[in-house]
């Protein structure tokens, strides 16, 4: 990496540095600030859907309220986090989101912490806590290379396809990581993804690392019941709470944060 790639900005009006044009959002968790969010990942291309890592940006006279994930940082940045402008908007993102997942211990964790119980809104939108982030569709795109989950639909029509349809297609290879990054639990695919893979491959069953490059000609000798097998340990072990496909695409080498 070479100097100039290297940027200073002002957060809160301290100093911080960072590299140019990564996401704002991952700089100013490395700078130690606390911003919430949901639908973003390091090891994906941000997307800006949960629209709760919202900050106010000025860039010489101009001023703006931005989505932290998806915008890039450059030189001179100042970064305002808690103005009230930044608290107003994300109290009635966090309302919306409670409406849409009243159960998901993780947006009601932050909803507490922001002074909501309820939100006044009308609530759910079928009882699969879903907030519809997108971020299964697009580890399963990007990192997995599978596209066996995506979003259909638009506004209150908008749905998980595998939800739509009621399991996933014959391209899940089973792997866990749109329920692993799913910020809500929404996702619950483990038996479905097990019966999908015994069906299509029959008594080879090759491993699901094998699937993802990790252990080629690996065959599975439990089932596909991964918490029974030494690999899964091994795999979960060194990935230190990422997901192993993250390590197998050389995206991370660090824990996950959100």
């Amino acid at each position: 990496m070479s100097g100039s790639d290297q940027v200073t900005f002002e957060a809160q009006g301290r100093a911080c540095r960072g590299t140019r044009g990564e996401s704002l959002l991952d700089a100013l968790r490395r700078c130690g600030f606390v911003v919430p969010g949901l639908c973003h990942h390091p090891g994906v291309k941000p997307y800006g859907a949960c629209r709760l890592c919202l900050v106010e940006v000025q860039k010489g006279r101009r001023r703006e309220l931005v989505t932290s994930c998806d915008y890039p940082l450059g030189e001179g940045l100042g970064v305002f986090l808690d103005t009230d402008k930044v608290v107003r908007h994300r109290r009635m993102v966090l309302k919306l989101l409670l409406a849409m997942a009243p159960d998901a211990p993780r947006i009601r964790r932050l909803a507490a912490e922001h002074g909501i119980e309820q939100t006044g809104l009308e609530a759910g939108r079928g009882g699969d806590n879903c907030i519809l982030c997108g971020l299964c569709a697009r580890v399963c795109r990007e990192v997995v290379g599978a596209e066996a989950i995506c979003l259909a639909g638009r506004g209150r029509r908008r749905v998980r396809w595998d939800r739509l349809r009621g399991d996933f297609p014959e391209s899940c290879i089973g792997c866990g990581a749109c329920a692993h990054v799913c910020p809500t639990g929404a996702i619950s695919m483990e038996a479905i993804a097990v019966q999908r893979l015994k069906g299509r491959w029959g008594a080879r069953r090759p491993c699901r690392y094998a699937l993802m490059g990790l252990t080629p000609g690996a065959v599975c000798e439990n089932d596909y019941e991964c918490w029974r097998c030494e690999v899964d340990q091994r795999m979960v072990d060194r990935g230190r709470g990422l997901h192993p496909v993250f390590l197998a695409r050389g995206l991370l080498d660090g824990k996950e944060k959100h």
